[in-house]
């Protein structure tokens, strides 16, 4: 697979080096000249440019049209926002990768900009963090098909219906928007089943609807 990386920095290196490790041809572009010498010695299996990826004639000269993915992942989240529509609208590139900087941009990251996944660390970070602390809340991991779908994750009070209840993952009868996808118990992960009790404690992973925050705080949050 033909992989295009924007942004020489700790982040797009790290992609790049464990890229090149699975066998992908990776081609990595940085505007800074002396970065990118130090990225072509540090990594000499891949094709380093020094060029600004928001330019056209530049991501035409890394030949994007031929890639596979393309990866924006510079320290600007307005640079990744241009890349992006770039790649996707000019060069028709199949998968672009956004990276978010800072987490108040993350609605700018969208199909309508050319992204098919965001990633963003800060909101990633955050979520994390709520779920060391946070028991009877939903928590946001990621976004998932341009944002209509979201994976999240609740840790059952003992106060939750599905808990107070006994009922079943049948018994929930949970909307068409809502999967249940796995459950870790005791730190040991499970397939959920139809017949599968809710105890306190568990950490329900579901996928939803991003307008499905309600269906699954009616079953999973007392």
């Amino acid at each position: 697979m033909r992989v295009v990386i924007a942004g020489g920095g700790s982040v797009g290196t790290a992609i790049a080096l464990d890229l090149i490790d699975r066998h992908h041809d990776v081609t990595l572009m940085e505007q800074s000249n002396q970065t990118a010498e130090r990225i072509r010695a540090l990594l000499p299996g891949v094709n380093v440019m020094s060029a600004d990826a928001c330019e056209y004639s530049r991501l035409a000269a890394a030949d994007l049209r031929s890639a596979d993915v393309v990866i924006a992942a510079t320290g600007d989240d307005e640079d990744n926002l241009v890349i992006s529509w770039l790649a996707k609208q000019e060069f028709g590139v199949p998968r672009v990768i956004s990276r978010i900087n800072n987490s108040r941009n993350e609605w700018l990251f969208n199909e309508s900009w050319g992204v098919d996944v965001a990633v963003s660390t800060p909101a990633l970070i955050t979520s994390l963090v709520d779920e060391a602390v946070e028991v009877g809340s939903i928590i946001n991991l990621m976004g998932l098909a341009h944002g209509k779908m979201r994976l999240i994750e609740v840790t059952l009070a003992h106060n939750a219906p599905a808990v107070v209840r006994k009922l079943t993952l049948d018994d929930l009868r949970l909307a068409d928007s809502v999967r249940v996808v796995a459950v870790v118990r005791s730190d040991q992960p499970m397939v959920p089943s139809p017949n599968m009790h809710f105890l306190e404690n568990d950490h329900v992973i579901l996928i939803a609807r991003g307008d499905a925050s309600q269906e699954c705080a009616a079953a999973f949050i007392g």
